[in-house]
């Protein structure tokens, strides 16, 4: 089934401002927050509070919805996976704030390690520009 062009992108981050990336497995240099595909009829905060449990074991209803919303052009070596002639996604911003670093539950089908590092740092680190922004804008 191919991907619909909507996913949503979640910033976790601790009081003392030190952000949560994952890395992709098998990509040496692809870290991120935790991001998802929204599936057919499902709402935003449906995918991330879905996408949060798949991919750090949280569940939470503290979630906050950014009102925020990014378009970007998808990388063609991703488009294979929507419909022909989709080339851009709307991604959804939510960001989840914790008191302290914590310890995960990853999904290790899809990332291999993680990292809490400050603002900043993360920024620097993360592959996506739209990811990037969001850890500027948002905390």
């Amino acid at each position: 089934m191919k991907k619909i062009p909507k996913s949503i992108l979640i910033i976790i981050y601790t009081k003392n401002k030190d952000v949560l990336l994952l890395k992709k497995i098998n990509d040496k240099d692809m870290w991120q927050s935790v991001t998802g595909s929204m599936q057919e009829n499902e709402t935003a905060l449906d995918a991330a509070k879905r996408e949060l449990l798949e991919e750090t074991g949280l569940n939470s209803d503290n979630l906050i919805d950014c009102k925020k919303e990014y378009v970007f052009e998808i990388y063609e070596m991703w488009r294979h996976k929507y419909d022909d002639g989709v080339t851009h996604n709307t991604e959804h911003v939510f960001k989840l704030e914790l008191d302290d670093i914590i310890d995960i539950n990853m999904d290790k089908e899809e990332h291999d390690s993680y990292v809490w590092l400050p603002r900043v740092k993360a920024a620097e680190k993360v592959f996506s520009h739209t990811n990037r922004q969001a850890i500027f804008d948002l905390i």
